[in-house]
């Protein structure tokens, strides 16, 4: 049996770029949030915009997990999924967690809940993700007496090959660098979600964050916040989260 290398993400925070370079290094058979058909298809908990369900994907959880199960059996294998998917009833299913090797993505929550309102006005506080990674985490800690590798969007777009070698070194994972030039045709399981993706399905790469970015986005929140008020709820709620999963994000030159 193989490795299940994990990137637990939250949505808009970058993470289908990261899952583009995990699949141009070409050693790992990489899945593409295979725990949203339990959440969204199979249980329901709301209905997810710009999603064509793929009527051959297992949809409960433990079928989603049998199906990753045995792909580890052939090569290793990578998923990028969401902690809200899966928490808490990840955590019982012992047999499966143990398999995993897990990292965690973060972004500055500003920036993301603005990026999803654009695509999902009617998202849940639930489904900005931060709170439900940081209670995966301390839950990881906890169990393992190890602290799972933890990036952060904006640094990897200040040093993207630093810091993914980073995550590498920490998840055990050979330096591949071509991995960082997309010569790979789009992914074809991105299609059941491709409204979500548009901006990295036609990049070449990441780029970094520029001062007047982060400006330009603060103040369109601003904006946001005047017609929605409870966008600055979900940010002084999620912000508290992202700061403590900050503090442990891995530095480009360890």
């Amino acid at each position: 049996m193989y490795p299940i290398y994990a990137l637990w993400s939250h949505p808009r925070s970058m993470s289908t770029a990261i899952e583009r370079i995990m699949r141009e290094r070409g050693d790992l058979d990489c899945a593409h949030e295979p725990f949203m058909y339990d959440y969204y298809v199979h249980r329901q908990v709301r209905s997810m915009p710009h999603f064509e369900v793929q009527p051959d994907h297992p949809t409960a959880f433990r079928d989603v997990r049998n199906m990753l199960l045995r792909r580890a059996e052939n090569s290793p294998v990578f998923i990028k999924d969401m902690s809200y998917y899966v928490m808490p009833h990840l955590l019982a299913d012992t047999a499966f967690s143990d398999r995993l090797v897990n990292a965690f993505l973060i972004r500055d929550p500003l920036a993301a809940i603005l990026s999803y309102f654009k695509l999902d006005p009617d998202m849940s506080v639930e489904e900005i993700g931060l709170e439900a990674q940081w209670h995966h985490f301390e839950a990881l800690r906890n169990s393992t007496g190890a602290t799972p590798a933890v990036i952060d969007a904006d640094a990897v777009r200040a040093d993207t090959k630093g810091v993914i070698a980073a995550l590498w070194q920490r998840m055990n994972l050979p330096h591949i660098n071509a991995a960082f030039n997309w010569a790979e045709e789009t992914p074809k399981d991105w299609a059941q979600v491709e409204g979500w993706h548009g901006n990295v399905t036609a990049s070449t790469g990441i780029r970094p964050t520029s001062a007047a970015e982060t400006e330009a986005k603060k103040e369109k929140f601003a904006r946001c916040v005047a017609k929605a008020p409870h966008l600055r709820e979900y940010l002084d709620h999620h912000s508290v989260y992202y700061e403590k999963l900050k503090a442990f994000a891995v530095k480009a030159d360890i």
